[in-house]
């Protein structure tokens, strides 16, 4: 990937690309992922305020854990390209089915290796946050997906079968 590709922290600086990235989930119809990004961006400043809060553990739900986001920026047309959330840490919950980190690359710009690249900047930042191990998860339906976190090391462990019936396949990867 000869581009400069870099992972930047949320700011109202980027409100033009991140509702152009934002738009483009919510047109495609798609689950948007990770979960930061449904957030609904209305009022901008205080959506980034909030993401810049929770990663100091300020006003987090009860049961939560502090999470970094991170959203991908192309340097060379400051596209954002994708977005990435790093949990601190793992609740019961996390350790099955969410993981440390979940990443998402906007509908246009999937298949490019911007999902390999993501992951493997996300592995950098938790490594930094102090996480030596990272689960990342992902639904078995999700070839694409699953292919993505063993390019960057992932080491497959049991399987977490969720209530519903769908299968979530579960990584190790040492950051």
């Amino acid at each position: 990937m000869s581009e400069k590709i870099t992972l930047i922290k949320p700011t109202t600086e980027r409100q033009q690309d991140y509702m152009a990235f934002y738009e483009e989930w919510i047109e495609s119809g798609e689950t948007m992922v990770p979960w930061v990004i449904t957030k609904a961006p209305t009022d901008f400043q205080a959506m980034v305020r909030e993401l810049l809060d929770a990663e100091r553990g300020i006003g987090i739900r009860e049961g939560w854990v502090p999470d970094s986001t991170y959203w991908l920026l192309r340097e060379n047309d400051q596209t954002i390209l994708g977005a990435v959330n790093i949990r601190h840490s793992l609740t019961d919950f996390l350790r099955n089915a969410g993981g440390h980190i979940g990443y998402g690359i906007r509908p246009s710009e999937r298949r490019k290796g911007y999902a390999t690249k993501i992951l493997e900047l996300a592995l950098q930042k938790a490594k930094v946050l102090g996480i030596k191990e990272a689960l990342v998860v992902c639904d078995e339906e999700n070839i694409a997906s699953w292919k993505t976190i063993i390019k960057n090391g992932g080491n497959q462990v049991e399987n977490f079968v969720e209530e519903s019936g769908n299968v979530v396949k579960r990584f190790w990867i040492t950051c």
